[in-house]
C-alpha cells in the first residue's frame, strides 16, 4: 500500500510518498514562498521524479491541525480534492503528533514538541515510545509557555522539545529549566515532515482509520484571532 503525506500546518510545506514501511520520496521547502504556491508544484515534480501516479495511492495522510490556519485549509483543500477526485479516503493526522513521530530511540525521555501560538501561547502534547510505538501521554493543548515550563518542572523523565516554538520561546527554556531538564531536537526532524505524518497515515490506514473526504475537516484547536475579536466584540448579545 502506498500513502500520500502533505503537511502545511506550518512554515514548512512537504509532500512525502510511503510505500508500506519504506520512504520513496519526500520533497519539503522551508522558503518564504506561499504555500499556495508551492505544494502543487512539489508534489507534481515529486511525482514525476517518482515515475509514479496520484492514483496510485491509496490514501491521502495530512496534517490536520493545530498549526497556521491558512496553512491548514490549504492542506485540508488539497487532500479532500484529490482524495475526491481518486474516490480514495482521508487520514488526517495531528500535527503534534507528526512532529513527536520524527523523534525515535527515546525512551528515557519525553517528546514534547512545541509549536508558537503567538501571544506567548505554545500548541502542544507530551509522548513517550514504548517499544517503537509513539503514545501520547497528554491532551493536545494550547497553553502559555510559563504553564508548560512549570510541568516540565514537575515531570521526573528529562524533556526532548522539538518544533518551531524551540526557536521563539529558547530563553525562556534555558532561563526557567536547568540544563539537565531538557535538551533539543537538531536539524531537520526539529521542524513538520511528510514523511512522518505519511508514516503515521499507513499506521491508520491499516487500522482502518480513515475518513471521507466530506467528512474530514482541520483540528484548530483554538478560535482564529477574527472569531475571537468578533466574539469578545458581540461578548453579551443574544
Amino acid at each position: 500500500m502506498k500513502v500520500l503525506g502533505i503537511d502545511t500546518s506550518g512554515l514548512v510545506a512537504s509532500v512525502a510518498i510511503i510505500d508500506e514501511d519504506q520512504l520513496i520520496s519526500e520533497f519539503t521547502i522551508n522558503y518564504k514562498k506561499t504555500h499556495s504556491q508551492t505544494l502543487m508544484p512539489m508534489m507534481d515534480a515529486m511525482f514525476h521524479a517518482c515515475e509514479m501516479d496520484l492514483k496510485e495511492m491509496d490514501a491521502i495522510a495530512v496534517a490536520s491541525g493545530p498549526g497556521s490556519f491558512t496553512g491548514l485549509r490549504i492542506g485540508a483543500a488539497t487532500a479532500k480534492g484529490i482524495a475526491q477526485g481518486l474516490n480514495k479516503p482521508v487520514i488526517g493526522i495531528p500535527t503534534l503528533d507528526g512532529l513527536a513521530n520524527n523523534v525515535y530511540h527515546s525512551a528515557s525521555y519525553l517528546i514534547c514538541p512545541i509549536m508558537d501560538a503567538r501571544r506567548q501561547q505554545v500548541y502542544t502534547a507530551s509522548y513517550k515510545r514504548k517499544e517503537n510505538v509513539l503514545e501520547r501521554v497528554t491532551d493536545y493543548r494550547a497553553i502559555p509557555i510559563e504553564e508548560l515550563l512549570q510541568d516540565v518542572q514537575r515531570q521526573e523523565d528529562p524533556v526532548l522539545f522539538l518544533g518551531d516554538g524551540v526557536d521563539v520561546y529558547r530563553k525562556s527554556i534555558e532561563k526557567n529549566l536547568p540544563a539537565t531538564k531538557y535538551e533539543w531536537i537538531h536539524g531537520p526532524n526539529n521542524r513538520q515532515r511528510a514523511a512522518s505524518i505519511a508514516d503515521l497515515g499507513m499506521q491508520w490506514l491499516k487500522q482502518g482509520k480513515t475518513q471521507n473526504y466530506m467528512d474530514f475537516a482541520p483540528f484548530y484547536l483554538r478560535p482564529s484571532q477574527a472569531e475571537r475579536e468578533y466574539a469578545q466584540k458581540h461578548k453579551g448579545e443574544r
